[in-house]
C-alpha cells in the first residue's frame, strides 16, 4: 500500500518481480544513491547485465549529423554495432514487438530508442513509441539515446513521458578535434561543417545535459575513443560532464572495420588497443570530483538489440504476422555519407 507522499509499488509483465516506480525523482543523483537509481538497468548497472534484459526498438531512421565512424544500415543482419538494424518499425509495430518480447523474456526491464538514426531528429515517431510503450507496459523503464543536437528542445517532453535514463554521445568539447570526427551537422535548415559544426554541437550537447540534470534525469555520456584524434582529450570531456551532472561516462572503442563503409573505416583509422582503452578510462576516472561512474561493460549494441547484454535474440521476434500494423515509410531515406540536402555553413 502506498504511504503518504510515496507512490505505490507496481509490478507487471517484464518487471522480473521488481517493484517499479516510474521516474521517481524525489532525490537528485548523488554518489550515495546512484547505484540504487540505476539498479536493474543493464546498460547502467554492471551487476544487472547478466540478469536483466533490454530491448531497442528501431523507429528512428533519419539523422541530423554525420559522424565519420557511422554508416547507418536499415536491412542488415550480419553486423553488430550501433546504427544497424534489420528493419524499421512504426510506433505501433514497436509496441507489438515489445508485447511479444515481454511474453517470452521475463527478464525484460528496459525499452529504449537508440536509432538506427538520431531519435530526436525523428521526435514524433520516437515520442509516440515511448508514449505507447509507457502506456501499455508501465513497469518497463524507458530509455533514449541521442547525439544531443536538439536535446534542449525536448527535455520537457522527455521528463513528461517519464523517461528515466538518457544517453548523450559527446565525443569532444574541442571544436578542432570535432572537425575531425564530424563531417557535418544539420541544424535549423543549414549544414554546418568544420570547427563551426563541432562548436555548435558541443554547446547544445552540454546545455542539454545540464537541463537533464536539473530535472534529475539520469544521464550517461558515451564517448567514442579515436586514437590520435580525441584520445588525449577524453579526460577533459569527463571532467566537464561530471561538473554538469552526468551520472555515467562510457568511453567505448572506435569500431572501424573497412567493410562497415564508414569514413574512418575506409581511411584506415584504427580503433584503440585494450591497453589504450583501459588507460583512457582510468584518466577519466581520475578527472574531477563528484558522482560519476566509468562504465566498462558496454557491448555497443545494434539499434534492434533484444536480450541480455552480449545476447542477440532479435531474430526470434520478427514481425511476420500479416495482421501486424504496417510500418510508415520514413519521409526521406538516409543520405549517403558526406551528403546532406541543406546549405553549407563552414
Amino acid at each position: 500500500m502506498a504511504t503518504q507522499g510515496h507512490p505505490p509499488e507496481r509490478r507487471g509483465p517484464g518487471s522480473a518481480g521488481r517493484p517499479r516506480d516510474r521516474c521517481d525523482r524525489r532525490y537528485p543523483v548523488t554518489i550515495d544513491n546512484l547505484a540504487a537509481r540505476v539498479a536493474g538497468h543493464p546498460c547502467y548497472d554492471p551487476n544487472a547485465q547478466g540478469r536483466f534484459a533490454r530491448m531497442h526498438v528501431p523507429v528512428a531512421p533519419g539523422c541530423n549529423i554525420q559522424c565519420n565512424y557511422c554508416n547507418r544500415k536499415f536491412d542488415c543482419s550480419n553486423e553488430s554495432r550501433p546504427g544497424v538494424t534489420s528493419s524499421l518499425l512504426s510506433p505501433e509495430q514497436a509496441v507489438e514487438r515489445v508485447r511479444r518480447v515481454a511474453r517470452s523474456v521475463p527478464a525484460l526491464a528496459v525499452v529504449g530508442v537508440a536509432g538506427p538514426g538520431e531519435p530526436l531528429a525523428n521526435a514524433p515517431r520516437t515520442f509516440r513509441t515511448l508514449e505507447l510503450v509507457g502506456r501499455h507496459f508501465p513497469d518497463l523503464r524507458l530509455c533514449l539515446s541521442t547525439n544531443g543536437l536538439t536535446l534542449l528542445d525536448h527535455v520537457d517532453r522527455i521528463a513528461g513521458l517519464g523517461i528515466e535514463h538518457v544517453t548523450v554521445t559527446i565525443n569532444t568539447i574541442d571544436p578542432e578535434i570535432g572537425a575531425r570526427i564530424y563531417a557535418w551537422v544539420a541544424f535549423q535548415g543549414r549544414r554546418w561543417s568544420g570547427a563551426a559544426a563541432s562548436r555548435l554541437l558541443a554547446e547544445r550537447q552540454l546545455a542539454g545535459l545540464a537541463a537533464l540534470a536539473e530535472r534529475d534525469i539520469i544521464c550517461k555520456v558515451n564517448t567514442v575513443l579515436v586514437p590520435g584524434v580525441n584520445d588525449g582529450h577524453v579526460a577533459e570531456v569527463s571532467r566537464t560532464i561530471r561538473g554538469l551532472g552526468a551520472a555515467v561516462h562510457n568511453v567505448m572503442p572506435l569500431v572501424s572495420a573497412p567493410e562497415h563503409g564508414t569514413v574512418f573505416g575506409l581511411s584506415g583509422q584504427r580503433g584503440p588497443t585494450p591497453a589504450e582503452l583501459a588507460s583512457a578510462r582510468g584518466r577519466c576516472e581520475r578527472a574531477g570530483t563528484g558522482p560519476l561512474t566509468i562504465m566498462r561493460h558496454c557491448r555497443q549494441c545494434r539499434a534492434d538489440a533484444i536480450g541480455l547484454l552480449g545476447e542477440d535474440r532479435r531474430d526470434e521476434f520478427d514481425l511476420d504476422d500479416p495482421e501486424a500494423p504496417a510500418a510508415a515509410p520514413p519521409a526521406a531515406g538516409p543520405p549517403p555519407i558526406g551528403a546532406c540536402p541543406v546549405a553549407l555553413v563552414a
